[in-house]
């Protein structure tokens, strides 16, 4: 009896537990390649921009939003015009510097209080600024276009290197906005059209440093800034045309697609 007790009163025996097993974590998204990061970064500035190839949009439309409209054209073309023709004619570097940056400074005012993108008259304000600064530092009125020759220097050498390597910046921002990444470096037409296309805007940027650099050391200020206007906008408004359809054409259409 005393066992049988001593049986009912034992406390019962628990299931056996089975191992823990460590959590399972969901994997970890791969880190973005250099690539990738470079390739999100140009189609936002081109998205930004209105060169987006996968939105239903007329060249002229899309050449028209890329400079920026009219306040575009004209954030791009005043401050520097002003200059040329004052210092042309009053050969006056503090006067025609002062009018410059302070046509620049009335933009992006005009934009803070409107509450509109001001990416392009801070950008604009700022290469001014700096330009003016650099040419009271020397007192040379041609050091004010410095700054737009090492822009051309730079954005030249970027496109030219980019196509050489395979890696066409013109091709990274597209691929990122038509949602292909790096796949169009797989298709030999697609890698064809980019690869020339950087060409052509190398060869912009490389053609305005190569007319205007002698300019700059033969102190010639006033063909200096007019070939600077001459050589801004009006070159560069085709070439976004050009690219602009040239991009268009390695994609179908919307409609197409809808239609198979």
């Amino acid at each position: 009896m005393s066992g049988a007790h001593a049986g009912d009163g034992a406390a019962p025996e628990e299931p056996a537990r089975e191992p823990s097993r460590p959590s399972e974590t969901p994997p970890s998204a791969p880190e973005p390649t250099a690539q990738e990061l470079i390739a999100q970064a140009l189609g936002g500035a081109a998205r930004k921009a209105g060169l987006d190839p996968a939105a239903e949009a007329s060249t002229g439309h899309v050449v028209w939003h890329a400079m920026g409209g009219w306040r575009g054209v004209l954030e791009s073309v005043l401050p520097g015009l002003a200059f040329v023709l004052l210092f042309t004619f009053t050969r006056e570097l503090v006067l025609s510097l002062v009018v410059s940056v302070g046509i620049a400074a009335v933009f992006t005012v005009i934009r803070l209080v409107q509450r509109s993108t001001m990416s392009a008259a801070i950008g604009g304000l700022v290469a001014t600024a700096a330009a003016a600064a650099l040419a009271l530092l020397t007192g040379r009125g041609e050091d004010n276009f410095v700054p737009g020759l090492i822009t051309n220097a730079v954005y030249g050498s970027a496109f030219l290197i980019s196509a050489l390597i395979g890696w066409s910046i013109i091709g990274l921002a597209a691929g990122f906005l038509m949602n292909e990444g790096t796949a169009w470096r797989a298709d030999r037409r697609k890698r064809r059209v980019y690869f020339w296309l950087a060409i052509a805007w190398a060869a912009l940027f490389f053609t305005r440093l190569a007319v205007q650099l002698p300019l700059y050391f033969a102190g010639d200020v006033a063909t200096l800034g007019t070939l600077k206007l001459v050589m801004g906008l009006p070159l560069f408004a085709p070439l976004v045309a050009v690219t602009w359809l040239a991009v268009r054409s390695l994609y179908p259409r919307r409609e197409s697609l809808s239609s198979t």
